[in-house]
């Protein structure tokens, strides 16, 4: 168990159903720092539409210096209908935030519970046991490309350079190590001269750093269909900005809810930021009904690879397992909570996990 510790956390509620499960999170974030005796200091402020609407600007200076600062950063979601057309867009702030904290590494995992597997729209059998992790790059692409608008013309310059694939390509091979020890880089080597870089990199990396290392490609269209046939034959996926984008969403519903999935984007130092994958669910926003459990396990993700929390993050984990298992579910799921009964489930599944464990030690010494 780590020694006891405070820690810096801001919290970027952003838009939709945002406030509510960053809400639900850190109640749960909350606990845990009581059980451990660590002090989890949390700090607000604006991204995405809630920062246009405040102060003109979806990601104010103020919120870069902070998220700088902290020792982590929990982010709920950004945009919404409302801010379609407008000068600024919500989804700036979320890129720019990405940028400024040198975030090049988006990880996104996926497990299918078997108490869940019957949620999903594919065949039981397919996705039982599904359990593999989507390595995106973050800074590149055609996101981040030059571009251009005129009225009948539009562009978007795809740009990767050697550095970019590189430290992405080492991320995932050590990953890849601590798993089953295999890598699939995903492209579109066939047609863009970018994805032929990115496999002559991913290529190089592997054979001179990771040799023991199972690596294959795929073209990115080819992936697409395979994520669905056959999803338990993956491990780490290593892919570019848009095609993890897509990828990634993909596979979220193969858990029965995209409201399951958590995510982390690493840099090479400095604070982590940490976000369900879901988006901003408009349309139940300020209704208690988002699932918050994607943020939850975002949380725990936070706990781990920005903290060094392992036993904290593992209690969480342990407690949303408890719960899916249970069948105490929001109702993407088939079930009748809502977003703060879902969170205080998770909750009492902690104080149970521990309750049990100091009962056992009591056992032991008795």
């Amino acid at each position: 168990m780590s020694a006891p510790k405070t820690y810096n956390i801001v919290v970027l509620p952003g838009d939709g159903v945002g406030p509510e499960v960053t809400h639900a999170t850190k109640a749960v974030l909350s606990v845990i720092g009581d059980f451990y005796g660590h002090t989890f200091n949390f700090s607000e402020h604006l991204i995405g539409g809630a920062g246009i609407d405040a102060v003109g600007d979806p990601l104010p200076q103020e919120t870069v210096d902070a998220c700088l600062a902290a020792d982590a950063v929990l982010l709920g979601a950004v945009g919404g209908p409302q801010w379609d057309g407008g000068k600024r867009r919500p989804e700036e702030g979320l890129l720019g935030l990405r940028k400024a904290m040198g975030l090049y590494a988006n990880l996104r995992p996926l497990q299918v519970s078997p108490v869940l597997a019957h949620r999903s729209p594919l065949k039981k059998e397919i996705v039982e046991g599904v359990d593999l992790i989507v390595f995106r790059e973050l800074t590149g692409g055609i996101y981040f490309g030059e571009k251009t608008r005129t009225p009948d013309r539009a562009t978007d310059l795809c740009e990767y350079t050697v550095p970019e694939i590189e430290r992405v390509a080492r991320a995932a091979f050590q990953t890849a190590q601590q798993r089953r020890g295999k890598v699939t880089s995903v492209d579109k080597a066939n047609v863009m001269e970018t994805s032929r870089l990115w496999r002559e990199v991913v290529s190089r990396v592997h054979r001179e750093e990771f040799p023991r290392i199972e690596l294959e490609h795929a073209l990115v269209d080819s992936m697409a269909m395979h994520l669905i046939r056959k999803p338990r034959e993956y491990d780490v996926i290593l892919t570019e900005n848009m095609f993890g984008d897509i990828l990634s969403d993909e596979i979220s519903v193969l858990g029965g809810s995209i409201g399951l999935l958590p995510s982390a984007s690493l840099g090479s130092s400095g604070p982590g930021l940490f976000e369900p994958i879901h988006g901003s669910a408009p349309d139940i926003a300020g209704q208690d009904k988002a699932n918050p459990v994607g943020t939850i396990l975002s949380a725990a993700l936070l706990l781990r690879h920005s903290l060094g929390l392992e036993d904290e993050a593992g209690s969480i984990e342990a407690a949303v397992a408890a719960v899916l298992s249970a069948g105490a579910v929001t109702a993407d799921l088939g079930g009748t909570l809502g977003t703060r009964d879902a969170a205080n489930a998770v909750i009492d599944g902690i104080s149970a996990i521990h309750w049990a464990a100091a009962h056992r030690v009591q056992m032991h010494w008795a």
